[in-house]
C-alpha cells in the first residue's frame, strides 16, 4: 500500500512539474533556433511503445508537424493540405510526422478519419514540444471553455498538465539540423503546404550542393 501511495505521489508530482515549467500564452514560447541540432525526446508511436524522435528520425531528413490535437478544426485542415504535397517530400528524400499531445488511441482516429498516409506520434507527456520550446499551459478558463464544446483534453492526451504546441513545422536535414521553422502563437494561421514544400525544395538543393569536409 506505501509503494503505492509513494507510486501515486510521484506520478502527480511530474504531472505538476510539467505544468509549472510551461508558459502560460503561446505567445512566451521560446522556439529552438535555426541551425541548431533537433533535440532528442521521449514520445509513443501509434501502437503506445515508448520511442524517441532520433529513432523516428533514423538519419532520413524530417518535416515535423506539431499540432495541438484531433480535436481542432485547424489542424486537421492542416493535416489534410500537407497530404498534396507528400509525394513531391516522399520524392525529395523527407518523411513527414506529425506529433501532437493526443494519446496513440486519438491519433489513430486521426488517421482514419483524415486518410492520412504519412507518420503521426504521440507527446502527450509534452516531451517533445518542451524540446522544441513551443510548449505553453493552456489557462484553466479555457480547458472549462472547451469542455462545452466536447473537447477534453485530459481525455484527449491522457494526462492533466493541459500542454499544448504552437502550431509548427521544422524541416530537420538528414545530419538533424533544423533548417526551416514557423512558429505561430495564432493558432488559426497555418504555414500552408506549397511554402513547406518550396522551404523542402531549396534545403534539398543547398544539401546537394554541400559537400562534407575531408580531414
Amino acid at each position: 500500500m506505501t509503494r503505492l501511495l509513494l507510486a501515486s505521489f510521484l506520478m502527480l508530482a511530474s504531472t505538476l512539474s510539467v505544468a509549472e515549467e510551461l508558459p502560460n500564452a503561446p505567445d512566451k514560447v521560446q522556439p529552438i533556433l535555426l541551425s541548431l541540432k533537433m533535440p532528442d525526446a521521449n514520445v509513443q508511436s501509434l501502437q503506445g511503445k515508448a520511442i524517441s524522435l532520433s529513432a523516428v528520425a533514423a538519419g532520413k531528413p524530417m518535416i515535423l508537424v506539431f499540432y495541438r490535437g484531433g480535436w481542432c478544426p485547424y489542424c486537421n485542415v492542416q493535416l489534410s493540405d500537407l497530404r498534396l504535397i507528400q509525394k513531391q517530400t516522399d520524392a525529395l528524400g523527407y518523411q513527414m510526422v506529425g506529433v501532437s499531445p493526443d494519446t496513440p488511441t486519438e491519433l489513430n482516429r486521426t488517421i482514419d478519419k483524415q486518410k492520412l498516409e504519412y507518420t503521426l506520434i504521440s507527446d502527450s507527456k509534452a516531451n517533445a514540444m518542451r524540446a522544441f520550446g513551443i510548449a505553453y499551459r493552456l489557462d484553466d478558463k479555457t480547458v472549462e471553455k472547451y469542455k462545452e464544446y466536447d473537447i477534453d483534453l485530459e481525455r484527449s492526451s491522457g494526462e492533466t498538465h493541459h500542454g499544448l504546441p504552437v502550431p509548427s513545422v521544422f524541416i530537420i536535414d538528414a545530419q538533424g539540423i533544423v533548417q526551416f521553422s514557423y512558429v505561430n502563437p495564432d493558432y488559426k494561421a497555418r504555414v500552408p503546404s506549397s511554402v513547406v514544400l518550396a522551404a523542402a525544395e531549396a534545403i534539398a538543393k543547398q544539401q546537394q550542393y554541400v559537400k562534407p569536409n575531408k580531414k
